[in-house]
């Protein structure tokens, strides 16, 4: 494992940018009839907000837990409730949300 010093550090946290995370869960019509179909058009919406570059990171859960999905936004929080708020999903109660600024770093991926 390579050796970080303070120095890198200090550089490193000063490149740190404002994320939001949202944890997405079950909403109390999460079985209901016409789920499906939403769920699609919210996978759809993902899609668009993610060739934006809103949405640059998307993690459907597939445990058995309430949770559905964690998804990390380029956006402020405001803005983040706001595109959740107008989520298919979330007006039809198919999902609810937490939404959680956090920061990190421009240009991190996945392997």
């Amino acid at each position: 494992m390579a050796e970080i010093t303070d120095e890198f550090m200090k550089e490193m946290i000063a490149k740190m940018r404002h994320y939001c995370i949202v944890i997405l869960k079950d909403g109390p019509n999460c079985n209901k009839g016409n789920a499906k179909k939403i769920v699609w058009e919210h996978g759809r919406r993902n899609f668009a907000l993610r060739r934006d570059s809103i949405l640059p990171i998307v993690f459907p859960v597939s445990d058995e837990s309430d949770v559905s999905g964690i998804a990390v936004f380029n956006a402020s929080l405001n803005e983040t409730k706001k595109i959740m708020d107008e989520d298919p999903g979330v007006k039809a109660g198919i999902f609810v949300y937490e939404v959680h600024p956090c920061r990190g770093f421009p240009g991190d991926c996945l392997p």
